[in-house]
């Protein structure tokens, strides 16, 4: 847990030790008080007729720990002050609070702590309602065509035929696959989704996936081909989410690569010694060995700014038509496979997206 971390155990160290320095100035602030009471007590009573020199210390000791204990209460008391209210605000719903990073190094540290919190807590807010607000557009429309297609047939507008059928069929399916995203999405990130693996041909996979999807192709007017490598091994891994996770990449890549555009996937052992499988390899030690699965369109790119957020939960571009959930879902399914993904791109030039699995996995 993070109360564990040694950057926090240091902190903590530090701030018991500025408070007991400062516990024990209040300490020898009251045996200062208690001596000048004595004092005059001893001039009161006639004990001597000058101010005894015990009583000039005092005097000393207490001017010097009333400012001492002042600045301390001070330093640490406004800032505190400023996190009590901020907290305050964050309580009742103001994700906008933050708080000025001042005082002693841990309280600075703590201010900086609770900045980060408020702006996560803004972030997830802000998403929750951009979800809601698309979860409820896309649930409308078809909500809308079943609703319409249905009443024209009972009030006998339209003909109970295949025609008028179809359409309420196509809209359930709308339906159904935006309910069970929401579904995987959620069980990812909760660690409770249960994978089902089994040794699989990930290149007989990939060509079934490919099938599935060319009759979209042969209608958006775009060439799908794949290159795979001939060395591959089987690997130990739930089929249907990984399915799902190529779906996803190759109907991205579809609904952004224009007539006369291309796809490709490719399909390699080690692959190209890619940045991410060198950065995966150093996370996991060693030099396990790992296939790479890329989807390359030639369609109109990503922003800079829009590609380190384009796995976030429920983020997408200003254009996206859809709800933000495919490509957080592909990067928890791989994650779930103790695999990477990352995302390259040029604005004009098209997208690449590539993901590793692990052949031990």
């Amino acid at each position: 847990m993070w109360r564990h971390h040694p950057e926090w155990r240091a902190l903590r160290r530090r701030f018991f030790l500025r408070f007991g320095i400062l516990l024990a100035l209040l300490l020898l602030f009251s045996c200062a008080i208690f001596a000048f009471a004595v004092s005059l007590v001893s001039n009161w009573l006639g004990v001597t007729g000058r101010p005894h020199p015990g009583a000039v210390v005092a005097v000393v000791f207490i001017c010097a720990g009333l400012l001492v204990v002042g600045r301390s209460l001070r330093h640490f008391a406004l800032p505190i002050g400023d996190l009590v209210d901020a907290s305050a605000r964050v309580a009742a719903g103001d994700y906008s609070a933050r708080v000025a990073e001042r005082g002693p190094r841990e309280v600075r540290s703590l201010a900086r702590a609770f900045n980060s919190m408020a702006a996560r807590l803004q972030t997830t807010d802000e998403l929750r309602r951009a979800l809601l607000a698309d979860v409820t557009h896309e649930l409308r429309t078809p909500l809308t065509v079943i609703q319409g297609n249905l009443e024209g047939m009972l009030d006998g507008v339209y003909p109970r035929d295949d025609a008028h059928l179809q359409p309420i069929l196509d809209e359930t399916r709308v339906l159904s696959r935006l309910i069970d995203d929401l579904r995987t999405l959620a069980l990812a990130e909760s660690g409770a989704l249960q994978l089902q693996k089994e040794p699989t041909d990930l290149a007989t996979l990939i060509g079934e996936t490919l099938a599935s999807l060319r009759a979209q192709a042969d209608a958006a007017q775009v060439a799908l081909s794949a290159q795979m490598d001939a060395n591959l091994p089987p690997l130990n891994l739930d089929p249907a989410r990984i399915r799902q996770v190529l779906e996803n990449l190759i109907a991205n890549a579809l609904r952004y690569t224009p007539s006369g555009g291309k796809i490709g996937v490719q399909l390699t052992v080690n692959g190209e010694q890619s940045t991410v499988g060198k950065a995966w390899q150093l996370a996991v030690g060693g030099q396990r060995s790992f296939v790479t699965v890329s989807v390359t369109d030639t369609g109109r790119g990503i922003a800079p700014e829009e590609l380190p957020h384009i796995f976030d939960r429920l983020y997408k571009s200003r254009d996206s038509r859809g709800a933000g959930l495919g490509l957080a879902i592909a990067k928890n399914l791989i994650a779930a496979h103790g695999g990477e993904i990352s995302a390259q791109s040029e604005v004009g030039k098209g997208t690449k997206i590539l993901f590793l699995l692990p052949v031990d996995a």
